[in-house]
C-alpha cells in the first residue's frame, strides 16, 4: 500500500523594498507625471555635474596658475570673438565660466543640503518634544520658534557675520564661509520644521499604537523617535524639498549682498554678483549664465516639491 504525501504550497517570500516601491502610488504617479520625470532628470544631472566638477571642468578656478587675466570677458562660443578654450566665455578675472559655474553649483548645493540637514535636526527634535510632551515644554519651544521667526535670514547673517569677523577676522570668515552660511541659514529656518512636525505629532500621539506603547512601559524618547516620528515623515519630505530651494536662494541673496561666499570661492550667488557690474559694458554672460543655472536648479526642486506634496496629500489620492 503506497502512501501519497500532500505537497504543501510554497510560501511566498515577502516583497522587498523595490517591489513595494514599484507597487506604490508614489511610483504610479511618478510614471504618469512627465513634469516630475523631467525635473528629477534635470536635478540629478545638475547634482552629478556639480560634484563631478574636478572631472568635467577644463580648469580649476581655485588654481591661480590656470587663470589668464588677459583672457577676461571673452564671449561664449555663439558670439563673434569667442575663444575655443572658453565654451561659455570667461569672467572679469579670466576664469573659464563653465568651470566656475560647475564649482559654484557644487558650493550652492552643499550649502543648501547642509542647511536643510541642520534645520531638520533642530526643528524635528523641537517639534517632537513640543507636540508629544505638551504643556510648558510646548509653550517654551513654540515661543522660541516665534522669536526666531521674527529674525529674518538677512538679519541673522548680519549679526553672525559681524560677530565672527570682529572676533576671528575677515580671513577666518572667508575660509569657513560655507560652514558659516550653513549655520546661519540653518538657525534662521528651523521653525518651519518645528511647526510642521508639531502639528503632525499632535494628530498622531492620541492614536492606539501610541497608547499601546505607553501601556508596554516604553519610554517617551523611544515612543517619539521609534513610533511617532516614522508616521510624520511624509510632510517632512515635502517641506525638505521646499527648504532646499529656499536655502539655495538665501545663499544666493546673501552672496549677492556681500554677506555670503567671497568671489575667490565662487557660488552661484557670488558669480551673479561678480558679473552684475559688467552688464552695461556688454559682458552680460558673466551674470546671466549663473543666473539661468540658479533659476533652473531652484525651479526643478520646487516643481518636484509640488508633485511630492500632491502625491502625499491623502485628500488628493485618486487610487
Amino acid at each position: 500500500m503506497t502512501m501519497t504525501t500532500k505537497s504543501s504550497p510554497a510560501k511566498s517570500s515577502p516583497p522587498g523594498r523595490w517591489e513595494r516601491l514599484r507597487d506604490s502610488y508614489l511610483w504610479y504617479s511618478f510614471k504618469r507625471d512627465r513634469t516630475a520625470q523631467l525635473c528629477l532628470a534635470v536635478f540629478i544631472c545638475m547634482v552629478v555635474a556639480a560634484f563631478a566638477a574636478p572631472l568635467l571642468a577644463p580648469t580649476d578656478p581655485y588654481n591661480l596658475a590656470q587663470i589668464d587675466i588677459m583672457a577676461s570677458e571673452l564671449p561664449p562660443f555663439w558670439i563673434d570673438g569667442a575663444d575655443d578654450r572658453f565654451a561659455l566665455g570667461s569672467d572679469a578675472q579670466g576664469r573659464d565660466l563653465w568651470s566656475i559655474v560647475l564649482y559654484g553649483t557644487r558650493v550652492s548645493l552643499l550649502i543648501g543640503f547642509g542647511a536643510v540637514i541642520l534645520q531638520a535636526l533642530i526643528g524635528i527634535t523641537f517639534g517632537l518634544m513640543a507636540g508629544y510632551l505638551g504643556g510648558r515644554v510646548d509653550t517654551l519651544l513654540m515661543r522660541l520658534a516665534d522669536i526666531q521667526l521674527s529674525f529674518s535670514t538677512l538679519m541673522v547673517a548680519i549679526v553672525v557675520g559681524a560677530v565672527v569677523k570682529a572676533t576671528m577676522g575677515s580671513a577666518f570668515y572667508s575660509q569657513y564661509a560655507v560652514m558659516m552660511l550653513i549655520l546661519i541659514i540653518g538657525l534662521a529656518e528651523w521653525p518651519q520644521y518645528a511647526r510642521t512636525v508639531r502639528a503632525s505629532v499632535l494628530a498622531e500621539k492620541n492614536k492606539e499604537y501610541v497608547d499601546a506603547a505607553r501601556v508596554m512601559g516604553l519610554r517617551s524618547k523611544r515612543i517619539m523617535f521609534r513610533h511617532v516620528l516614522p508616521n510624520t515623515m511624509s510632510p517632512i519630505f515635502v517641506i525638505s524639498t521646499v527648504q532646499i530651494a529656499n536655502a539655495i536662494i538665501s545663499e544666493a541673496a546673501l552672496s549677492f549682498l556681500g554677506l555670503g561666499m567671497p568671489e575667490t570661492h565662487p557660488s552661484l550667488g557670488s558669480l551673479i554678483k561678480s558679473g552684475f557690474d559688467y552688464i552695461q559694458s556688454g559682458s552680460w554672460w558673466i551674470t546671466l549664465i549663473p543666473g539661468l543655472v540658479l533659476v533652473v536648479l531652484v525651479l526643478s526642486i520646487n516643481l518636484l516639491g509640488d508633485w511630492l506634496r500632491d502625491v502625499m496629500n491623502p485628500r488628493l489620492y485618486k487610487g
